[in-house]
């Protein structure tokens, strides 16, 4: 049995990246960069207007000016502006050369002869100058990062118009026991519905990857090989849970290593998910965990979900807020680190959800996240201020 922290670092040093491909930008939410994005021209490519009003010369707003034009957003200036003078501007407009403010248009008033007057106080130009937001050639996205909806306007007036990510991962998932039936069937004695399948699919959905169903896979060694042989041929990662345990009919290791996979652990000193499985073979890596479905949802988090990011190159790290418990708690044993589900009350402090065990899937919902009790530690005073990471 190996620490948690020593199983991450496997995990994470064991992916291989993925390939690249180029893609629309408009088609590109939620993949990751492989490359900079770089703007083609300086933003704002010239000198604009901030606000409607009138560009005019400091120096003349003692006095009434003459207004020469009307400049509206999209047309170039036809006039400079000389002294006494000033142009009716709209908001996004280029600013006539001769200009260093623009005044807002509230804080003026026309004359009976026509002309502007400036009736406020001066603050500032409201002129975005050239090139101040970006410089034409400057890395404007950084590869890596997840793109975003306000990246693809990054994008956009970038003119990066094709972009370069990473290709998306492939992952198989694999349910393993006897006693499973499809959620669409009624269970009969002795049996339950396979919920870990439909929960993981969700995850690797969440995760920007792809899910292929692989169905139930029954006690039984040589079908449950066959299954596992199929998914690692057609997937860069292969989840399969249950059978990873120490009863008669938990022989899932055994199978991933005659599939040829080399088993890196197979014992996590962590709770739930001590019995996670975790191997390499030449065309994917595989994942054994445990059947109960908090433990296959929470090590699909901690060591999975970080594992398809990085293979896309992207440096995934959860958001975690430090929070005061809202009560005391307590545990029974200390020799392994325990992950509790917690909800976040309306205060800002920290509450355990009603948890029975790795098990107890309905405790899932309310969470708003876990915390980390490391190995040693028995108890946590109400108001001690914890990591929340959230899911």
């Amino acid at each position: 049995m190996i620490s948690f922290e020593k199983a991450y670092d496997i995990v994470i040093n064991s992916g291989f990246g993925m390939d690249t491909e180029v893609i629309p930008f408009t088609d590109s939410l939620n993949r990751v960069l492989a490359g900079d994005v770089v703007s083609d021209m300086d933003m704002p490519p010239f000198n604009k207007a901030s606000v409607d009003g009138f560009a005019c010369r400091k120096s003349d707003l003692v006095t009434d000016m003459e207004i020469i034009e009307t400049i509206p957003a999209g047309v170039w200036p036809a006039r400079e502006i000389a002294e006494g003078q000033c142009s009716r501007i709209m908001t996004g407009a280029p600013v006539p050369e001769g200009a260093d403010c623009v005044v807002m248009v509230e804080d003026t008033v026309l004359t009976s002869d026509g002309n502007m007057r400036f009736k406020g106080t001066f603050i500032k130009e409201n002129i975005a100058l050239k090139g101040e937001d970006v410089h034409k050639e400057d890395i404007v996205l950084k590869k890596g990062r997840i793109i975003s909806p306000q990246d693809i306007a990054v994008m956009a007036s970038a003119g990066h118009t094709a972009v370069t990510v990473s290709k998306i991962p492939r992952i198989g998932v694999i349910s393993s026991g006897s006693e499973l039936v499809e959620p669409s069937e009624i269970p009969a004695i002795s049996q339950i519905r396979n919920s870990n399948s439909s929960q993981l699919l969700a995850q690797v959905s969440r995760s920007c990857a792809f899910g292929k169903y692989y169905g139930i896979a029954a006690d039984n060694e040589d079908q449950t090989l066959s299954i596992v042989q199929k998914a690692i041929s057609e997937n860069d990662i292969v989840i399969i849970t249950g059978g990873v345990s120490m009863g008669d009919f938990d022989f899932v290791p055994s199978v991933l290593e005659k599939a040829g996979v080399k088993i890196l652990f197979t014992r996590i000193a962590v709770q739930p998910g001590k019995p996670t499985t975790f191997g390499m073979h030449p065309d994917a890596v595989v994942f054994g965990l445990p059947g109960n479905p908090v433990s296959s949802f929470i090590q699909f988090e901690l060591l999975i979900r970080p594992l398809i990011y990085s293979m896309m190159g992207h440096d995934w790290k959860p958001l975690i807020v430090r929070l005061p418990m809202n009560e005391k708690y307590k545990r029974k044993s200390a020799d392994r680190m325990a992950l509790i589900p917690v909800t976040i009350t309306d205060e800002g402090s920290v509450s355990p959800v009603e948890f029975h065990g790795s098990a107890h899937i309905s405790a899932l919902p309310d969470a708003k996240g876990i915390i980390a009790i490391p190995v040693g530690k028995l108890v946590i005073e109400k108001g001690e201020i914890v990591s929340v990471r959230q899911i």
